[in-house]
């Protein structure tokens, strides 16, 4: 079939992501000895710099690695709330949801932490080297992507009004950052350079000891007082009001990114790999098991009949996550990811859309939503036709009308050693909270994910991760690692990637390999037919958005089962990264996506 671009193929080393600064800078890590996860670790800094949009260190990473000979294994650089951040504690503010901005929706950072023990554990470079380009497009300037000019514009009046201090940083002079000319933070690169001196001075040359000495530097030195100090300013957040954070000290000295072991279901001979119900990672696997049994009965891949069984099945695995998933114990993924349980979810798919939000009862439990998730599915009084609240506006990060704004950066990496990793940077936004004035970048808003109510896997409770929506994938084919994908995009992650799986595993191979660049390609679509995860979390059942591209004959058919179709503008569903390795011929692939006309594959 036709695609955008070639599939690459090489033997050396193969790197995807959302910039093609971020996968130049990880593969000048390659070409300079380093193995796949130095090289991550480097692209991760770098797209704080270049996405700042998107992903910031204030945010949050979870990462899915398979060291070549090793297991897989989760690294969560998800932070969970604080101490403070108790139900009882909003409720007493007067908000029934947590707000989507300011840092009463900040989590404890994640992603510094979890960077740095991905380099300690498996790189092999130190972090001066790493980080040295990050620290050379903040300092040296880097030429802006279209997307951070128009974000800073959406927020001028409260840049200039209220959160001055990232007016200093993205309306320099009054003016936002613009293609074509270069846009500099001075005080982030500042920070990294600090960072690093403190650290080697502390950690003499050994160079875990450096590592150690920064994550403490972040933990309890300079960084933890200056964000400390920024949680406790108020500040003027979606719920039209200023609050302060509940961020403290003991927060940021008493955690640490940990690694976990990866939830996964077989299929076809695939084995898929996701983090934990955590994450919404398992709506995945739950699509996956969802799918008719035996494969033969699935309509043929791209057909209404197969887009109509997969919108669905995606219903019922959101509703899921809606009830079940969560950092709480007694989650029953393995009952959920079970094939009596999903021999009984599949005979609820039906000749026509569904219009309802229908949770399943695993192990005979009654499912329980919160409040506001079953105002919004019942359509209840105060809700507008788009299911969401009558007043505010929130932050999709995708348009009801298709268009994608995008929330998040991903990379996946293969190296010539066979190590391999997929992760997705998000959060700390230069939307989501003021820039923190020491250090050049903002606090995160993850929070807004957990719900003020009650008994729920997903509550907001001190100590706890909010279910992110963050959710990277690895592969592997008769037990071995092959393939390492993933997307932006909030609630449609997991729609996204689902359907550039199918379009690989159902498809034959191009140039003996997998067809990686034409999965991405291939026109995609998704629903919001569950209440979404991003303030103010509402849902518009029985939709359906397919981009410009799609069948027109498919999207009447669609149409005639039920289906309310949007057509969006053409290239604006996905954001796919993929990095694949042929384990008999050690032959390494790579796509990225043409959308949004940033994504890049590079490697030989």
């Amino acid at each position: 079939m036709f695609t955008t671009r070639p599939t690459l193929q090489g033997t050396f080393g193969m790197v995807s992501s959302t910039h093609w600064l971020a996968s130049q800078s990880a593969m000048a890590v390659l070409e300079d000895g380093g193995n796949a996860y130095d090289a991550a670790v480097a692209a991760g800094f770098v797209l704080h710099v270049v996405e700042p949009h998107l992903n910031g260190p204030g945010g949050e990473v979870p990462i899915i690695l398979a060291p070549a000979g090793g297991d897989v294994r989760v690294l969560c650089g998800q932070g969970p709330a604080p101490a403070g951040a108790t139900i009882g504690h909003y409720r007493g503010l007067g908000l029934e949801l947590v707000p989507g901005t300011g840092p009463l929706a900040a989590a404890v950072p994640g992603a510094f932490d979890a960077w740095m023990v991905l380099l300690r554990d498996h790189g092999t470079q130190r972090l001066s080297q790493v980080l040295r380009f990050a620290i050379g497009y903040a300092e040296d300037g880097h030429a802006p992507v279209e997307r951070i000019g128009q974000t800073v514009e959406t927020v001028r009046e409260l840049f200039e009004t209220q959160w001055t201090s990232s007016a200093d940083v993205y309306l320099p002079g009054g003016q936002a950052p613009r293609c074509g000319e270069l846009f500099r933070n001075p005080a982030l690169a500042a920070t990294w350079r600090r960072l690093i001196a403190e650290a080697e001075a502390a950690g003499g040359v050994d160079r875990e000891a450096q590592i150690e000495a920064a994550r403490a530097v972040w933990r309890e030195g300079f960084v933890a007082e200056a964000l400390i100090r920024q949680s406790g300013r108020p500040t003027l957040d979606t719920s039209g009001s200023h609050h302060t954070g509940t961020l403290t000290a003991a927060d940021l000295a008493g955690w640490s990114a940990t690694y976990e072991a990866p939830a996964t279901y077989d299929w076809n001979g695939w084995t898929l790999c996701k983090a934990g119900a955590w994450s919404q990672g398992p709506a995945f696997l739950q699509q996956l098991a969802l799918l008719p049994s035996p494969l033969s009965e699935l309509p043929a891949y791209g057909s209404a009949r197969c887009v109509h069984l997969l919108i669905e099945g995606c219903k019922l695995a959101m509703a899921d996550r809606e009830a079940w998933y969560g950092d709480a114990a007694g989650v029953p993924l393995d009952t959920l990811l079970s094939e009596p349980y999903n021999t009984a979810r599949r005979a609820l798919i039906g000749e026509r859309a569904s219009y309802e939000l229908r949770p399943g009862s695993p192990e005979g439990r009654a499912p329980v939503l919160s409040g506001h998730a079953t105002d919004v599915a019942s359509g209840a009084p105060g809700f507008n036709a788009l299911g969401l609240p009558a007043a505010g506006t929130g932050e999709p990060t995708v348009a009801k009308d298709g268009g994608t704004r995008g929330d998040t950066c991903h990379l996946d990496i293969v190296d010539r050693w066979g190590n391999m990793i997929a992760a997705t940077p998000s959060g700390g936004w230069l939307q989501s909270n003021p820039v923190v004035p020491e250090l050049g970048f903002p606090l995160g808003t993850r929070l807004q994910m957990a719900w003020l109510d009650e008994g729920l896997p997903n509550s907001l409770t001190p100590g706890r991760r909010p279910r992110t929506t963050l959710t990277p994938s690895l592969a592997l084919r008769d037990g071995v690692p092959v393939l390492a994908f993933g997307t932006p995009g909030g609630d449609q992650q997991d729609q996204w990637q689902l359907h550039f799986f199918l379009a690989l595993a159902l498809r034959g191979p191009v140039r003996g390999g997998l067809d990686l660049q034409g999965a991405i390609d291939a026109p995609n679509w998704h629903n919001d037919s569950f209440p979404g995860s991003f303030y103010p979390r509402g849902m518009l059942p029985g939709s359906v958005t397919v981009e410009e591209g799609m069948d027109p004959a498919v999207i009447a058919e669609l149409r005639a089962l039920g289906h309310d179709v949007t057509v969006g503008a053409p290239w604006s569903e996905g954001r796919l990264c993929a990095v694949a390795r042929d384990p008999e011929t050690g032959i390494l692939m790579a796509a990225a996506n043409p959308r949004g006309m940033q994504g890049y594959a590079v490697g030989r």
